[in-house]
């Protein structure tokens, strides 16, 4: 007989999603990732505020009737009580409902895994991240761009000094999908993400920005202190920002810049980061993800390859296929599923997990909304410097 334990450890954990219905984008990208290295089952959902919509989805994800629930309430009483209920839940909704669904399922004991950005506030954020500590509670922010292979080589490199004293940090996330007043139309996606009571203060930066900020820190160690921002709503009419221009000042003294915009007509997803230390240099493309430039002063510039030889064993842990064979946006998504597989069965296990695994956590996701809160301050007192909250008992 098969032990609950190690069955634990071999089958798929049971994964549950809230919101990710019919229209939704990124609720199928979430699916696709759980699944794609055999990590998780979907199960159960409440899959729209709709139910009738939240029926239909269900069935053509081919889910049990009886675990389609009307709202994320419901699913996660029952589930709690279930032999067999879910054992991490995806929350795929606008950014005004994560705090309430996450904080349902982190009372009913079950995994946490949230779409960015982690609140619709500083202050929900706040709540949120007080009661997960309380709980002592799993919980992931899908900042997914820290689960390309070669990110975590850049990361690597750097924390191996192979680019000195860093100096200069600079991030962009250029878009121009909002370059017209596509909200106007009832396009969905536009309509909710430049409503500020679904989406939160921050547009432009709480959709894509937080992405930027959260690739920046984590590639270069650093922490930001310190924003000077001026945020822009090019669109008439627009109730939030859709164009960021935003300075950095990093722990140890090194500078940056951050530049966000979904107006930026010839830009499709333009996440770009670069790090300049005393030694040398790296950049980084994610619409060429498979590459790394990297530049040791006074050498020749290398271009370093996805699966080629050389690399850290930080990035050949999340690498999947051999180089030549493009792995992208859905992989990247992928690794911090099979991350947070590998915590929570740690966990069920009552073992501690790998120091090798890496996901965005809580604090991640207080950052990103410590960064959102500061850069709207800035902006509203005209660019002036603003320092981040550095904890949820220092926020204002």
């Amino acid at each position: 007989m098969v032990s609950a334990r190690a069955d634990a450890a071999t089958r798929p954990l049971r994964l549950g999603m809230v919101g990710g219905g019919e229209g939704a984008f990124i609720g199928a990208v979430h699916r696709m990732a759980a699944r794609l290295d055999g990590q998780f089952e979907l199960v159960a959902g409440a899959l729209s505020s709709t139910p009738e919509k939240a029926l239909r989805s269900a069935a053509a994800l081919g889910l049990d009737p009886a675990r389609s629930y009307p709202d994320f309430m419901a699913m996660a009483r029952r589930e709690a009580r279930l032999k067999e209920g879910i054992e991490a839940v995806a929350i795929v909704t606008p950014n005004h409902q994560h705090v309430p669904a996450a904080l349902a399922f982190l009372k009913a004991g079950i995994a946490v895994i949230c779409d960015k950005p982690l609140a619709n506030s500083l202050a929900e954020a706040r709540r949120l991240v007080r009661a997960a500590d309380a709980a002592g509670s799993l919980v992931c922010v899908t900042y997914n761009y820290s689960g390309y292979p070669m990110v975590r080589q850049a990361r690597a490199m750097v924390a191996d000094g192979l680019l000195g004293d860093l100096r200069v940090v600079q991030v962009e996330y250029p878009q121009d999908w909002l370059t017209e007043p596509l909200e106007a139309t009832g396009q969905k996606q536009a309509d909710w993400r430049t409503d500020p009571a679904r989406a939160g203060a921050g547009g432009c930066i709480g959709d894509i920005g937080t992405h930027a900020f959260q690739l920046a820190e984590f590639v270069s160690g650093l922490s930001v202190q310190q924003v000077a921002a001026d945020l822009s709503s090019c669109v008439a009419g627009r109730r939030v920002d859709d164009n960021a221009h935003i300075l950095l000042r990093f722990a140890g003294g090194a500078r940056g810049m951050l530049w966000a915009s979904q107006v930026a007509p010839g830009n499709e997803n333009g996440l770009k980061l670069r790090v300049y230390g005393s030694k040398g240099g790296l950049e980084w493309r994610q619409e060429h993800p498979n590459q790394l430039l990297w530049s040791p002063f006074g050498q020749p510039p290398q271009v370093l390859a996805r699966g080629g030889p050389g690399l850290s064993p930080a990035a050949t842990r999340v690498t999947r296929i051999p180089s030549g064979h493009p792995e992208g946006y859905l992989e990247a998504f992928a690794t911090l599923y099979s991350e947070v597989a590998r915590a929570i069965r740690a966990r069920a296990a009552g073992e501690v997990c790998p120091p090798e695994v890496l996901f965005p956590t809580l604090h991640d996701g207080w950052r990103g909304m410590a960064f959102i809160d500061a850069a709207v301050r800035s902006a509203a007192a005209n660019a002036r410097w603003v320092t981040l909250a550095s904890s949820p008992s220092a926020a204002s």
